[in-house]
């Protein structure tokens, strides 16, 4: 992994913090410090299958209103229903294949509304905000 190397002011009651976690753990200060960077970092969105890096990413540019938005949405009763319509056709295999395709197209519809939900919810938290909705 390349490395790059920064020079950084931090408060004193955030070093001695991380100085006595890196004493207590036996390892570098910088060790005890990158891994403060890496768990305190933006989530990620790049170990997602690919064809939803895209919307994840687009997430990172939209202001608070907009992930509280998203993170509050909810399919609605009339589209849960034709999932679970196709889910159960598909169960019982009684599914046309045009009743298939649409399955698939939902399922992928599913999979890309609760991915962007969930990376929504995390960059909230990252920003501060509180996650009272849950």
């Amino acid at each position: 992994m390349a490395t790059e190397i920064v020079t950084l002011e931090i408060p004193e009651i955030i070093y001695q913090r991380l100085a006595n976690t890196a004493r207590a753990q036996n390892r570098p200060i910088e060790d005890v410090i990158v891994r403060a960077l890496e768990v305190g970092s933006p989530p990620e969105w790049d170990d997602v299958p690919e064809e939803f890096q895209a919307d994840l990413a687009a997430l990172d540019k939209l202001d608070d209103n907009s992930l509280w938005q998203i993170a509050r949405s909810y399919k609605t009763l009339k589209q849960m229903e034709r999932y679970n319509f196709l889910l159960e056709r598909n169960s019982a295999s009684n599914i046309t294949e045009t009743e298939q395709l649409e399955l698939i197209e939902l399922r992928h519809e599913a999979d890309r509304f609760m991915l962007c939900k969930a990376q929504a919810a995390a960059l909230l938290r990252w920003r501060g905000d509180r996650m009272s909705f849950l």
